[in-house]
C-alpha cells in the first residue's frame, strides 16, 4: 500500500504567504504517513522560479522530516538558456532528484517556453509520473508513462473554471485506458476552478469503475492505493491490446 495526497491551494498575496499556509497543510499529511503529495501548476503569485532549492527550502525539510515525496507543482524555469515549465521532484531526503518539463505547452505559453521531451519516471515510494496539466490531453503522454513503468500518475494543473468538466473527464478515460490511479490538483480561485480530483478504480464484475474524490477550497486529503491490484487489472488490459492499421 502507498498513501498519496494532493493539496488544492488558493490565490496569495505572495510566495513567502503561500508557502507558509501549504507547509501547514503538507506536515499535516506528514502525521498522517502521506508518502507522495501533489500541489497544483503555477499556484504561487510569482510563478517564475530562479532557485527551486531555495524557494521550496521549507518543502525540503518537511520531505525530509516526514520521509515524503513532495511534487511542489509547475513553475516557469531557465534551463540553461531556454524557459520551460518545469516541476521538481523533492524526494524523501529532502533534496531535488529530478524535473519533468511540459511536454505541451498551452496556447500563450508556447511563445514562452520550449515543450519538454521526455516523459520521466521517478521512484521514490512507488514509481510514477508527472503529467502537467494540458498534458493530460495527450493519450500518448499518460500511456508512454505508464508502459515506462509508472505506478501512479500525478498532475499539477491550472484550470480555468469553464474547462473543469473536460478536464475531469480526461483524467477519468487516462485511468481507465491505463488502468493507473490518478491525483490531479487544481488552483482554487476567482479564475481557476478547484474541484482537485483523485481517481481510484474499482473492479465489479469484471468491469473497471472510476471512484473520485473531490477537494473543494483550500484542502488536502490523501488515499491509500493497493498498487499489486492495479498492477494486475493493468497486465489483463494491456493483454488485450491488437496491432493494427
Amino acid at each position: 500500500m502507498v498513501k498519496i495526497g494532493i493539496i488544492q491551494t488558493k490565490s496569495y498575496r505572495n510566495n513567502k504567504v503561500g508557502i507558509s499556509s501549504v507547509s501547514r497543510l503538507l506536515k499535516n499529511l506528514g502525521k498522517k504517513e502521506t508518502d507522495l503529495v501533489c500541489l497544483p501548476e503555477q499556484w504561487l503569485q510569482d510563478n517564475r522560479i530562479t532557485d527551486y532549492d531555495k524557494e521550496f527550502l521549507d518543502f525540503k525539510k518537511i520531505a525530509r522530516d516526514f520521509s515524503m515525496t513532495i511534487i511542489p507543482g509547475a513553475f516557469y524555469e531557465r534551463i540553461k538558456h531556454r524557459m520551460a515549465i518545469s516541476s521538481p521532484i523533492i524526494g524523501p531526503e529532502g533534496e531535488i532528484v529530478g524535473r519533468q518539463e511540459k511536454i505541451h505547452p498551452f496556447d500563450y505559453e508556447r511563445n514562452l517556453v520550449k515543450p519538454g521531451r521526455e516523459a520521466k519516471i521517478f521512484n521514490t515510494s512507488c514509481k510514477f509520473g508527472v503529467i502537467i496539466c494540458y498534458d493530460m490531453v495527450f493519450p500518448d503522454v499518460a500511456n508512454t508513462l505508464v508502459k515506462k513503468g509508472a505506478e501512479v500518475l500525478i498532475s499539477p494543473s491550472r484550470i480555468v473554471k469553464r474547462g473543469i468538466n473536460p478536464w475531469q473527464m480526461y483524467v477519468q478515460v487516462r485511468a481507465l485506458e491505463n488502468r493507473v490511479p490518478i491525483l490531479a490538483a487544481n488552483v482554487n480561485n476567482h479564475r481557476f476552478g478547484g474541484n482537485s480530483i483523485i481517481v481510484d478504480l474499482v473492479e465489479k464484475n469484471k468491469v473497471v469503475i472510476p471512484k473520485i474524490t473531490h477537494l473543494r477550497g483550500e484542502n488536502a486529503t490523501a488515499k491509500e492505493f493497493n498498487l499489486l491490484k492495479y498492477n494486475q487489472i493493468r497486465k489483463t488490459r494491456f493483454s488485450d491490446e491488437r496491432s493494427f492499421k
